[in-house]
């Protein structure tokens, strides 16, 4: 079979991308095609060794950091990419879409939905652009839109994958598309190794880009008031101001980005690790953590529900105030913590799991 691997574009590398260079590596022969490409970005280093091919409109959407405020662009973006001499094409899909692209008949199209696009549907954004007016009419008008381009390019889709229940959900209220869940890879077997021996720290870690919505600046500022040390990784994004922001506050150390060896040493010599997003489509960096025998204090929402096991791998909080967490430190610190619950907990997410299902979902496709 001739494969492509499609993605919404190659700059900050998070979850989404570690996915895709799992997918990469299991069809080493498919070209990424993508919307646009910055080079030498961070996620541009982590796939220096595949050919990317990116839209003929790159060169403008990636200027300047316009790619959201040039959203509008997107169905022309992915229309003008032809994938006709394709059998299969897997694409990793969420903010931006990637999908939409022309196809044959022949051509099967498989869909990895890490979420569909938030700011389309009301879900809390990264960057709150929308407290600007002139932002909110623009909107008004333009995702009217782009929710149409949205719902047509979902039935161009053969089959849907969704890394979590909770995706699931979304994908059969905004599209009324069934799904397969296929819960993202972690490399548990590789942190296990590395974690092996290392001496537990007085601080807890947070994994993730320096943007909103993620509960950072609140857990910033609990590790200010509440006087534990809290050490961050992760680097800024677009027009976000938390990595200013998290500059101004006690107690916090920026580690900005890190490579996998010395994320996975972090992780294993932190007492804790804090994630606090509301609403997260899945979140790797929590069962990351149980990998390196290291627990969680979680907000009780979204794809954490489905990793986190209340008092036995993590804390559940129902806020993300001062208070609410130090009650949550609290509780942390009553917990005798298993290193083996927590190992055997990140199992079920393992990069093994993710490749088999995947090649079995595959097969099924092809049948």
């Amino acid at each position: 079979m001739k494969i492509a691997l499609v993605h919404d574009y190659i700059k900050e590398f998070g979850g989404a991308e570690r996915v895709l260079r799992v997918l990469a590596d299991m069809y080493p022969e498919a070209p990424i095609y993508t919307a646009f490409r910055v080079k030498n970005s961070s996620c541009d280093r982590k796939f220096s060794d595949r050919k990317i091919i990116e839209s003929k409109y790159g060169w403008l959407i990636r200027k300047w950091n316009l790619y959201s405020p040039l959203r509008f662009l997107a169905p022309l973006v992915w229309k003008s990419l032809d994938l006709s001499n394709y059998d299969l094409v897997i694409t990793s899909c969420s903010s931006y879409f990637a999908r939409g692209f022309k196809v044959d008949k022949k051509t099967k199209v498989v869909a990895y939905c890490h979420t569909p696009p938030r700011f389309l549907y009301g879900y809390e954004m990264s960057i709150n652009l929308m407290k600007y007016w002139i932002v909110r009419v623009y909107a008004t008008i333009v995702n009217h839109y782009l929710r149409i381009f949205d719902l047509w390019s979902s039935e161009r889709v053969d089959r849907w994958f969704v890394n979590s229940k909770n995706v699931q959900q979304r994908v059969w209220k905004y599209y009324r598309q069934k799904s397969v869940v296929i819960y993202p890879p972690v490399e548990v077997e590789k942190i296990i190794e590395v974690s092996k021996n290392v001496k537990k720290e007085d601080y807890f870690l947070i994994v993730s880009r320096l943007v909103g919505a993620k509960g950072i600046v609140e857990a910033a500022k609990a590790a200010e008031h509440l006087g534990f040390s809290l050490k961050i990784v992760g680097e800024a994004v677009g027009y976000s101001q938390v990595e200013n922001q998290l500059k101004k506050i006690r107690g916090v150390e920026l580690l900005g980005a890190v490579n996998d060896e010395s994320l996975h040493k972090l992780y294993a010599e932190a007492k804790g690790f804090i994630a606090l997003a509301k609403e997260e489509d899945f979140g790797m960096t929590p069962v990351e953590s149980m990998a390196a025998g290291t627990p969680v204090i979680a907000y009780r929402g979204g794809g954490f529900k489905e990793t986190i096991v209340d008092k036995e791998t993590g804390v559940f909080v129902e806020g993300t105030d001062v208070k609410t967490l130090e009650t949550a430190m609290k509780q942390f610190d009553k917990v005798k913590w298993s290193r083996e619950k927590l190992i055997n907990r990140a199992r079920l997410f393992s990069k093994e799991k993710f490749e088999e299902n995947i090649r079995k979902e595959i097969a099924k496709v092809n049948a």
